[in-house]
């Protein structure tokens, strides 16, 4: 498949890696419960001692609303045969705090051996917004339509500049994007992604240089207010792709950083030594990390997320590699979001272990769903994951986080390569997997053009082992271009799931596994409805009775039935 979803979490060296330096030295993690705390709750914090020296003491210095030492207790002892040593866990347990309150604190550990005190995960400040961690009630029921400007509709002139060089501008254009407002609703969508549309010399809009207007080849602030304006009245939310962790090295305030050490704007970056040597975006030089935890430049994100949620009247935002930036700034970033727009939405990229995404639970209102996405992906184009691994797998991971923990889920999207093209081209296979992906709970996000069978002749993955990502943002195909019957299957299924809302409030519950014959069902119910899908993934029709239904399944194909009221689950 050449997938590279996970990174270094994709090789089974990668993640032993991983596992042994979680369970060495001092780590907090963020672990607390509950996760999320409310007003009046005094949430146990543990941290993991994997040290080669005794630990005499272990204190949680709480930093705000006040300033107090919490000495934490020694609960659990131990072995690790990873890395062959004793693991301690030791807990404590924080004061209650009222709604609102941000709690700041750090672990710190003295040690016997004389050393002088270490403090936890590199010395990270943590953090909590005490309060209601759910999302908005309108995010649900949201069926999201990703557009990656430069790649959707054309300028004022109704055509491409070209399509042949994809790492170079396209012709894409904010009015364009609205002029397409009437095919978005058509389809049924209700919420927009937009990728970022800032200043930018690259075409995708990742190497920002401002953060307070619009890229002028793809419009300007009229044009923004004018698209949203025109959305809403279509009953359609729209949420920006905001960049936390790093912007282009054309970025006025990393040139000036650069130029002079003395600069106010030093501070904004990491330096291994100045001026030629910082951290960066896994190594991209024009991608300079963002120092978040500088109180300067993190109020300069937090009044751009202000700007745009405030005076464009945008939704919320898809947050682009949240695992960038400290956790301690995405607190400060969910007050400041509660603070101008309690209704707005933010979800973000995290792209790693279920544990970590949900320890952003409380800052963030949820994670996108990749664990799922590449069960998808493997179950479905590729066929490497049979139908009860699927299962497996799916019933685990719905009861690893909370209900009102927002999982938006994905087939494809600018950073892999296309389903289809995964799929070999086979539509019948791409549909299956949408009628699964739009029956789960998740926010389902269709990737632009994915619902007209757009898709590459190429893989992504080069020879030399680099990607090149343009491959995954061909331009959109209108005309007489669309897959015809691809698009009203994802009309149908739009509508299909608006119109039962037991398939996004309901509960799920797997009625019938056929692991040899590939036939799989399921039902989720509320106390009104209850609705049976059943899917066959082999290549012979099958005959499934399921929940009291009988169905006639064609190869690789699904339907459903729908029922007044659904039993207890």
């Amino acid at each position: 498949m050449n997938e590279f979803i996970f990174g270094s979490l994709s090789s089974e060296r990668g993640r032993v890696e991983h596992y042994r330096e979680r369970r060495s030295g001092l780590w907090h993690d963020h672990r607390i419960e509950p996760l999320a705390p409310r007003a009046g709750d005094t949430p146990r914090l543990q941290v993991t001692v994997g040290l080669n020296t005794v630990v005499d003491r272990l204190d949680c210095l709480l930093l705000e609303p006040q300033q107090l030492t919490i000495p934490l207790a020694p609960a659990k002892n131990e072995w690790d045969v990873i890395n062959w040593n004793y693991v301690q866990t030791w807990e404590a347990a924080l004061p209650a705090q009222p709604d609102g309150v941000v709690v700041c604190y750090r672990i710190k550990a003295l040690l016997r051996d004389g050393r002088p005190p270490i403090l936890a995960d590199d010395g990270a400040t943590f953090s909590y917004l005490v309060g209601e961690p759910d999302p908005p009630e309108w995010t649900s029921g949201a069926v999201i339509y990703q557009i990656f400007p430069d790649r959707f509709a054309p300028g004022a002139q109704n055509a491409w500049i070209q399509t042949e060089d994809l790492e170079s501008a396209c012709g894409e254009t904010i009015k364009g994007i609205s002029r397409k407002l009437d095919y978005i609703a058509d389809l049924g969508f209700n919420c927009l992604w937009l990728n970022p549309f800032f200043p930018d010399r690259t075409y995708h809009g990742y190497h920002a240089t401002y953060y307070f207007s619009v890229n002028p080849r793809l419009g300007d602030e009229d044009d923004v207010r004018q698209l949203v304006g025109q959305a809403h009245a279509r009953g359609i939310r729209v949420l920006l792709d905001f960049v936390a962790n790093h912007w282009g090295s054309r970025h006025p305030t990393f040139e000036q950083a650069v130029r002079d050490a003395n600069s106010d704007y030093y501070h904004w970056y990491r330096w291994k030594q100045w001026p030629h040597d910082y951290e960066t975006f896994f190594g991209v030089r024009d991608l300079p990390q963002i120092n978040v935890d500088h109180g300067p430049a993190r109020q300069h994100l937090l009044a751009a997320v202000r700007h745009w949620l405030t005076e464009f009247a945008l939704d919320g935002c898809r947050l682009d590699y949240a695992l960038g930036p400290s956790q301690d700034f995405w607190t400060d970033f969910r007050a400041e979001v509660n603070r101008v727009n309690p209704q707005a939405w933010i979800f973000g990229e995290v792209v790693e272990t279920p544990q970590k995404q949900l320890s952003y639970w409380g800052r963030l209102h949820g994670c996108l769903d990749f664990v799922l996405q590449q069960a998808l992906r493997s179950t479905f184009a590729s066929e490497t994951m049979k139908m009860a691994e699927f299962d497996a797998l799916l019933e685990k991971h719905e009861a690893f986080f909370p209900a009102a923990y927002i999982r938006p889920s994905f087939l494809d999207n600018h950073d892999v390569n296309r389903f289809l093209w995964l799929a070999h081209g086979d539509t019948r296979k791409l549909k299956l997997a949408a009628l699964c992906q739009f029956t789960l709970s998740g926010p389902p996000i269709v990737y632009y053009g994915t619902e007209a069978g757009l898709s590459p002749d190429r893989v992504m993955m080069q020879p030399d082992g680099g990607h090149q990502m343009a491959v995954a943002r061909l331009p959109m195909i209108w005309g007489d271009a669309p897959d015809v019957e691809l698009l009203a299957y994802y009309r149908w299924l739009i509508h299909f799931r608006s119109l039962y809302p037991a398939l996004w409030r309901g509960r799920r519950r797997t009625v019938h596994l056929d692991a040899s014959g590939g036939t799989y069902a399921n039902i989720r119910a509320t106390d009104d409805e209850m609705v049976t899908v059943c899917l066959n993934l082999s290549n012979e029709r099958r005959a499934v009775v399921a929940a009291g239904h009988a169905f006639e399944l064609a190869p690789w194909s699904g339907d459903y039935r729908v029922d007044s009221a659904g039993p207890s689950l």
